[in-house]
């Protein structure tokens, strides 16, 4: 089929929940995707933050293939090798003692907010039960996690939404102290916001937080969908601030795009769930599992963490050169390989003068491009990307 009959087919087939860019993509190798038409595009997308080892990448694929030949769903009824080796592994390399899969970043967010206020009844009290979140945060698109998610434009129609959420501005410690009160069971926020535009705290933020959440004996809950698996620079965003939340969420970038989640915890929150309390019917299985040991075991291996730190800095310094040169960059920011501009104009234009140009970015907020490149991208990589983004912005 041809370009225009594959997206025909499916405005027609499918529910109409995604603004899709107009071309058909149908292989990735690499830091590259090509189009049915055979156009060839970098990827500064990586599937939002997901393909951090890019496309298509060999251990990864060997991995699911000689799983795919051995086994490949059985339920958690029964004991599965994969999964108790990636748990171990995270175990290991994380604050954490106890792993619970799903499939997904709102899964393992709304098992993380089940497993808090589980917590919080058998332990701190029956009636704290409300969970701390940030303005500009984005947790997922169940119900409890539009709902913990403080974006009014994602709970628009939705309503009413679950009770028990606060909402506070990110990097503000004043009104997080203002905002707790006896009901209060945790604070949830992401390190570094991705959907909210790359929002950076300052330095000492994640460890006041800690503080304050050991100080009234609430819990700290980091969503890591985004930032975790090096997408910063280390193998966990919380890592930077020399501190440890009670539980982590993680997903995305965990499988290299198997769908796969992950919620942690320390052994002292995570007894609160007992068989029954929580489950999923396709967390953990083992074509899941294979992805995410693999993804897991190279990203340690060749030793991507330190790649990513590099290329961060590069592209952080070649993008600050583009702001002189381009008055439409109000700031440049990020860590590790989550990058962003911030824009005086909208940035929708930009992103499809971009995918014209056979580059691969998006926007966030409205006037923030986002730059979430799989860690393997080169120097010359990140120079035809800012070399694409100048000629594009010329004129603006």
């Amino acid at each position: 089929m041809n370009e225009k009959a594959i997206m025909a087919l499916a405005d027609e087939n499918i529910m109409n929940t995604y603004k899709r860019f107009p071309i058909v993509l149908v292989k990735g190798l690499g830091q590259k995707v090509w189009d049915v038409e055979g156009k060839e595009y970098l990827d500064f997308v990586s599937g939002i933050a997901v393909c951090s080892l890019g496309h298509s990448h060999p251990q990864v694929v060997a991995a699911v293939k000689q799983q795919a030949e051995k086994l490949t769903h059985v339920s958690n009824l029964y004991y599965t090798e994969p999964q108790a080796r990636l748990a171990k592994k995270l175990v290991d390399n994380s604050f954490a003692d106890k792993v619970f899969f799903c499939n997904s970043g709102a899964e393992a967010n709304e098992a993380a907010i089940k497993l808090a206020r589980k917590y919080a009844h058998e332990y701190l009290g029956e009636n704290k039960f409300e969970l701390i979140t940030m303005k500009d945060s984005f947790h997922g698109r169940t119900m409890a996690t539009i709902t913990a998610t403080g974006q009014e434009k994602f709970q628009f129609g939705f309503t009413p939404l679950l009770e028990g959420f606060t909402y506070v501005p990110f990097n503000d410690l004043g009104a997080l102290e203002s905002a707790i009160t006896e009901k209060t069971c945790g604070i949830m926020l992401e390190p570094i916001q991705g959907e909210g535009g790359v929002n950076i705290p300052e330095a000492q933020y994640l460890a006041a937080v800690r503080e304050m959440c050991d100080r009234h004996n609430i819990l700290l809950i980091a969503d890591e969908v985004q930032t975790g698996m090096g997408r910063t620079g280390r193998l966990f965003a919380y890592e930077h601030s020399g501190i440890a939340p009670d539980i982590m969420t993680l997903a995305k970038a965990l499988g290299n795009g198997f769908p796969v989640g992950a919620m942690l915890a320390t052994n002292k929150i995570a007894r609160a769930f007992s068989p029954g309390n929580h489950a999923s019917t396709f967390g953990g299985n083992p074509l899941a599992m294979a992805a995410a040991n693999a993804t897991l075991d190279t990203i340690m291996q060749e030793g991507l963490l330190n790649v990513c730190r590099e290329r961060g800095e590069y592209f952080l310094a070649s993008l600050r050169k583009l702001q002189v040169r381009h008055k439409i960059i109000k700031e440049v920011r990020g860590m590790g390989l989550m990058i962003a501009c911030a824009l005086t104009i909208e940035g929708a234009d930009i992103v499809n003068e971009c995918l014209k140009k056979g580059l691969l970015i998006n926007c966030t907020g409205g006037k923030t491009l986002r730059f979430v490149p799989p860690l393997i991208i080169s120097q010359q990589d990140v120079n035809l990307a800012v070399a694409i983004l100048d000629e594009v912005m010329e004129g603006k």
